[in-house]
């Protein structure tokens, strides 16, 4: 199954449910105040009323005539418990994951591909699938009870394989609208500091055994020529480029021709950078320019400032012409020059976050189809709860790297392949059912994904509408459906729709330990790390509590996993950092504050195909908490 659910529970929990309040028709009290010396106790209930002592006052007369008191009073009901012992839970189990990197992947696919548009539900757009029913030629939606004619092409799809349990259509259109593009005619853009910080040595080992230091920039310069001579190997058709930026931005392109120098004004010209290095010609392959980069990056020298905002926009301009490309910007420090300059703004304030002209250009990247990854340096304030808004959008790696590990990173950027680009999804539940944190007045709700690479998971959380728990609690199960619209490497428009069914609990209370800790950890690390980079602190540290307690509550019931005890981790680093933000102070995240946020926002399972992406995370988050969160 590539999308799953933890749990589908309606939270069905009326005030009192299973305790029974019992009063007493009379209540004696006010008149036996007004007794004067000992009172005597109440009595009690007696098959024939005896004629009141006179000695005690008359009770106040009523009009309201109570019913004959019963015979005898049942004992009080005891609390309901689960009869295997679980508690009632605070966190919202009802959490759907989604493998997209997996989904998106059309030639591993196993579902029944069909070269026909799907058929559409005419108010809500969910589409037909072996799980509807058809009554004479007519579909009631199961999603929004709309009534729907079906051809005969229709019916076909009602009786598919595995009718009534799970479907999986994948739709292929008979002719593209778009050119056929080679999967090796696309750009790695390398983006690299020249800034005068770029000068900065750390001791590094040395086979001698004697100090050596060396600077960042040297550590940049190996890095890159490592890259190159991989790229040389296994891609020797793919186009590489060379942008570096200091006090002004200079694009070598691949190397061969005369490069292109942007500076002063320049620097600050939206539509005057696209334009120009949009049209910057780059006609050669890495086979044909290994030489001259190479060159290129061995002659370069650290000075001036650091212009990072115009240099991004540069990149993502050359890689915009074909789409499936990708940038690595390489940085020390934060930009104080040109576009995107950000010395004078505070990183964590009321909103928006990140300033305007990089949110714009990651929404740009992503509808050209570029991919951003960020490196930065340990140690550094380069303002990365912004710029990593760049790779978190365009769906790039994020890491902050040391001088051994950066040739590392920027190897295993400059191999990511997109598999998918544009890509949206849309998730429909049955009238009733809203989306916490997405959109609570609808039960479709649609998710711009944009690029996909290698692991992707995302996580959406559901919940019941009050006035629908009891139409659902009348329900042995619910229909779900995802559908994916999404451009292949080779310009090829795909859409693939899955629907299923999940069942209903019946109660208010579950068994924790039979809940899928992958998915809801995952989803906590995703929720809380989103809430807290969107400035939404104190709701983030109510989930994060509410988690924790799921965490504790499971830990009691049975032993947690080995892969189990990583959600706990992240749950513990998380709070650690909530903890320590006080929006109203103006504290910003630390770059390795916001280096963990990010990490968190692209968690996946322990038992994904990406579980080397979660043991890579877990490792991150292994910070000291002094370092987490630093002041403005």
């Amino acid at each position: 199954m590539e999308f799953a659910c933890s749990h589908v529970v309606c939270n069905w929990r009326p005030d009192g449910a299973g305790v029974s309040l019992i009063k007493h028709q009379f209540d004696n009290t006010a008149a036996v105040k007004q007794q004067e010396g000992p009172v005597p106790p109440p009595l009690p209930p007696r098959r024939l009323r005896k004629p009141r002592p006179t000695s005690l006052p008359l009770p106040p007369l009523s009009s309201f005539q109570p019913p004959p008191a019963p015979l005898s009073l049942p004992p009080p009901v005891p609390p309901r418990l689960d009869k295997e012992g679980g508690g009632r839970l605070e966190a919202n189990v009802n959490v759907v994951s989604i493998d997209v990197g997996k989904l998106v992947d059309v030639c591993a696919a196993s579902g029944l591909k069909s070269y026909q548009s799907p058929l559409s539900c005419g108010k809500c757009s969910a589409a037909l699938s072996c799980l509807s029913t058809l009554q004479s030629n007519v579909w009631v939606c199961e999603f929004c009870g709309c009534e729907n004619g079906v051809n005969d092409g229709g019916k076909r799809v009602c009786v598919g394989p595995g009718a009534g349990v799970h479907s999986d259509e994948i739709y292929l259109p008979n002719q593209s609208d778009d050119d056929y593009q080679n999967l090796e005619d696309t750009l790695v853009v390398f983006c690299v500091d020249i800034s005068g910080s770029m000068i900065v040595t750390t001791e590094v080992p040395s086979s001698s055994g004697a100090p050596t230091h060396r600077s960042r920039l040297e550590g940049i310069q190996d890095a890159l020529q490592r890259a190159l001579s991989s790229l040389l190997q296994q891609s020797p058709r793919r186009r590489v480029a060379l942008v570096t930026f200091n006090d002004e931005v200079v694009i070598y392109g691949d190397g061969t021709s005369t490069p292109l120098t942007l500076r002063d004004w320049a620097l600050v010209d939206y539509d005057h950078i696209w334009q120009q290095s949009a049209a910057y010609s780059i006609p050669h392959c890495i086979a044909e320019t290994y030489d001259p980069l190479v060159q290129r990056v061995k002659d370069l020298r650290e000075h001036g400032a650091t212009c990072l905002g115009s240099a991004a926009l540069a990149s993502v301009a050359m890689a915009s012409r074909y789409p499936g490309s990708k940038v690595i910007l390489c940085t020390d420090g934060r930009a104080n020059i040109g576009l995107g300059e950000m010395e004078q703004i505070p990183s964590l304030s009321s909103s928006p976050l990140t300033p305007y002209f990089y949110r714009q250009l990651a929404q740009r990247a992503v509808e050209s189809g570029v991919i951003i990854s960020v490196m930065t340096f340990e140690g550094t304030d380069c303002r990365l709860a912004d710029i990593g808004r760049l790779a978190d959008t365009t769906g790039g790696r994020i890491n902050t790297v040391s001088i051994g590990t950066v040739a590392t990173e920027i190897r295993s950027a400059s191999m990511d392949n997109i598999l998918a680009t544009g890509v949206t999804a849309t998730l429909l539940a049955p009238e009733g059912v809203y989306f916490p944190f997405d959109d609570e007045y609808n039960h479709k709700l649609l998710r711009e994904i944009g690029n996909v690479t290698k692991g992707l998971e995302i996580t959406i959380q559901f919940a019941v509408k009050p006035e629908f728990t009891e139409v659902f609690l009348q329900k042995d199960t619910l229909p779900f459906q995802l559908q994916l619209n999404f451009k292949t490497r080779d310009q090829e428009k795909v859409t693939r729709v899955i629907t299923e069914r999940r069942p209903v609990t019946t109660g208010s209370r579950i068994w924790a330990g039979s809940l899928n800790m992958a998915v809801l950890g995952v989803h906590c690390a995703q929720l809380c790390a989103s809430l807290t980079m969107e400035g939404r602190v104190q709701e983030a540290q109510r989930q994060l509590k509410a988690h924790q307690d799921l965490h504790n509550q499971i830990s009691k019931q049975r032993p947690i996993q080995k892969e189990e005890s990583i959600y706990g981790n992240w749950i513990d680093t998380m709070t650690t950092i909530c903890d320590n933000i006080t929006t109203e102070s103006q504290q910003a995240l630390s770059d390795q504050a916001a280096n963990v946020m990010y990490q968190m926002k692209r968690a996946s399972s322990a038992n994904s195909s990406s579980s080397k992406n979660t043991k890579e995370i877990q490792k991150k988050t292994r910070v000291k908490k002094k370092a987490l969160v630093e002041g403005m």
